[in-house]
């Protein structure tokens, strides 16, 4: 068979096969790459410029490799969209016989058992609730996947999802009565056997951080590993190489010790005590919590007396439940799991509160209701490159967004990686026809009280030039909130507000409105696919600096500091350069888009780091008149 850069050329049966189907030279030079990839076992870092088309790029390598192959996304949305529509068309393309497997987290499949509970219990909070578990229950008659995907008519934020999906610790695995029924189960061995597996990083680093679900690795022996989305990646490791706990999985193992005893006689009445002690601690400690910042250094609360003394009441309660779940020992494997959790638990307790690992951050952050304590790395570099050795396997990490003034230095250094093969193709857009972006004059520094207000007082006019059709970008969520309040009082258009409704939704209204403006902070950055007439300028209000009361950015930058280099360049910069990269992305998404982006903050033109930042962006000319503006909407409107 040809080469995977020949079959996606201009005689191969892509061009012949697939409607709408362009050859792109930077298609095929990143096919050819991931093709010696994992041919080669190398590491590759590909950057992709949008419209590139990458997703083809690494699917007909990926399937002509006639070896296993791990693919990763940055979200479960992309997941579904890729083994659900791009793979099987790649797949009928080029003929071949293999077989594909979608795996997701276990928090996305039903798990009988637990729906069977939470029947018998009856304990629903609404009438809403009583019409969704009847939904869940004549769903679970019918589907074969368990994927919670299927089910439309359940909200995925219903508060009846984590009563009837399991985790890692209430799981009973082999000894659970539905065990040979379970969908984690069946998904997992059908990942297991499958020649493509798609899977999303977060379940790939539970598992390759050996944090295995129950079940020992569920992606052993792959050939090669291709990480979409990659410059996610460095936040996510951090993650996954943290120890945490929360106050909500404190008070779920108290809900599941208490479900447990509805089948062994006498339970309830000897663990009646330990329950309402621990639950009665966690609402005191979460009191005495709520004087402190949303997050901070762990330091900041345990060296205040209240905190201290919730802290130890709390170590107490964990006793105290342990020593009452040990004397039912074998009486049910339910309490067994909820006895050797509550042990687990009391040992991450005792972990955080006995912080002193130099390389290691101790945070916690702070909900409405409830708390994390967390301890993370410093550094991930050193277990992700033991972890690539140990997997002997090709990787390849690729995105549209993994440089910074097109050096790929930052990315790789965050993971450990040492000498990569390198490869960055430009996107096959026309920015210099298509886009234009406006630096607008006489704004104050970012830092001033009313920035915001005299922000959107500028942008205005272009907003009103372009008939809205706009996403306003927003680094924090209070200048989101302060952004909406203005607009409604100053504009005409229509408002769709991150947070006011489910993301898709507010998606689709956009789309659908014909003048609307979006308003979106962090997650919107990205992953937000908006072509055609419905988008025509985006605006980015501030730099995307991250906030500077993160502890971990404050420990990580303390440590470059220490070790000589400069944080705020070598770390700051580069970071904020990536996100608004995402940013500016939302832009131009088809050949045919036209628009404008508006970059508000002062800083990129006055001070030194702001050519950095214009160096990354697409190759699009750049103006500070607003007549230039308008007109360039009004020709694009025309066309």
């Amino acid at each position: 068979m040809p080469g995977a850069a020949e079959l996606l050329g201009a005689d191969g049966p892509f061009a012949r096969e697939v409607p709408g189907f362009v050859p792109r030279a930077a298609q095929q030079a990143m096919a050819a790459a991931v093709e010696q990839a994992i041919a080669a076992q190398q590491m590759l870092v590909a950057e992709a410029g949008t419209g590139t088309g990458k997703t083809f790029a690494y699917l007909v390598p990926a399937l002509l490799a006639g070896q296993r192959v791990i693919v990763s996304t940055g979200t479960k949305t992309l997941q579904d969209q890729l083994f659900h529509r791009d793979l099987p068309r790649v797949r009928s393309v080029l003929g071949v016989r293999m077989t594909s497997a979608l795996l997701k987290g276990r928090a996305n499949y039903l798990c009988l058992h637990r729906l069977e509970q939470t029947h018998k219990e009856g304990r629903l909070g609404s009438r809403e609730q009583v019409a969704q578990l009847q939904a869940i229950q004549a769903w679970s008659r019918r589907t074969t996947s368990g994927d919670r995907a299927e089910l439309d008519a359940v909200p995925e934020d219903s508060p009846l999802w984590p009563r009837v999906t399991s985790t890692t610790e209430n799981c009973l695995g082999a000894e659970c009565p539905l065990f040979h029924d379970c969908f984690v189960v069946k998904a997992r061995r059908a990942a297991q056997e499958a020649d493509l597996v798609v899977v999303n990083h977060h379940l790939l680093f539970a598992d390759l951080a050996i944090k295995q679900e129950g079940f020992g690795e569920i992606l052993p022996g792959a050939h090669a590993f291709i990480l979409d989305e990659a410059h996610q990646i460095p936040d996510l490791a951090g993650q996954f190489f943290s120890v945490n706990l929360s106050a909500r999985q404190l008070a779920e193992l108290a809900g599941d010790a208490l479900a447990e005893c509805a089948s062994v006689s006498g339970a309830a009445a000897l663990l009646r005590e330990p329950l309402a002690q621990l639950n009665d601690t966690l609402k005191r400690l979460r009191l005495a919590l709520d004087r402190f910042p949303a997050k901070g250094a762990f330091m900041q609360i345990e060296r205040d007396a209240a905190v201290e003394a919730e802290l130890a009441a709390l170590c107490a309660a964990l006793d105290a439940l342990a020593t009452v779940l040990e004397q039912q020992g074998g009486r049910s494997r339910g309490l067994d799991s909820v006895h050797e959790r509550t042990l687990e638990h009391a040992a991450r307790l005792a972990h955080l509160l006995d912080a002193h690992a130099r390389d290691t951050v101790y945070w916690y952050e702070l909900s409405a209701h409830g708390f994390t304590f967390h301890a993370t790395p410093l550094d991930i570099a050193q277990p992700l490159r033991e972890l690539r050795e140990h997997s002997q396997a090709a990787w390849i990490f690729t995105s549209a967004t993994l440089t910074v003034a097109g050096r790929f230095e930052h990315f790789s250094r965050q993971l450990g990686l040492v000498d990569p093969v390198e490869l960055a193709v430009d996107s096959p857009f026309d920015y210099a026809r298509q886009a234009l972006a406006w630096l607008p004059e006489g704004l104050p520094d970012p830092g001033a009280e009313d920035y915001s207000e005299r922000m959107l007082a500028t942008v205005l006019p272009v907003l009103e030039a372009s008939r809205g059709r706009a996403f306003l970008l927003f680094t924090s969520h209070r200048a989101l909130r302060r952004a909406a309040e203005w607009l409604a009082q100053h504009s005409a258009f229509p408002l769709f507000v991150q947070g006011s409704a489910p993301r898709s939704l507010l998606l689709e209204q956009f789309r659908t409105s014909g003048n609307g403006l979006l308003l979106g902070a962090a997650s919107f950055w990205e992953g937000v696919d908006v072509a055609g007439d419905a988008l025509s300028v985006v605006v980015i209000d501030k730099l995307p600096f991250a906030s500077p009361d993160d502890p971990v950015l404050l420990a990580r930058l303390e440590a470059l500091r220490e070790a000589g280099a400069n944080p705020f360049f070598d770390w700051q910069v580069p970071n904020a350069v990536i996100a608004l990269r995402q940013g500016a992305g939302r832009l131009i998404r088809d050949i045919h888009d036209r628009g404008v982006i508006v970059l508000c903050d002062p800083r990129l033109c006055t001070r030194a780091y702001g050519k950095l930042f214009l160096a990354s962006l697409p190759p699009m000319p750049r103006t500070r008149a607003l007549a230039e503006v308008v007109a360039f909407l009004r020709e694009a409107a025309h066309d």
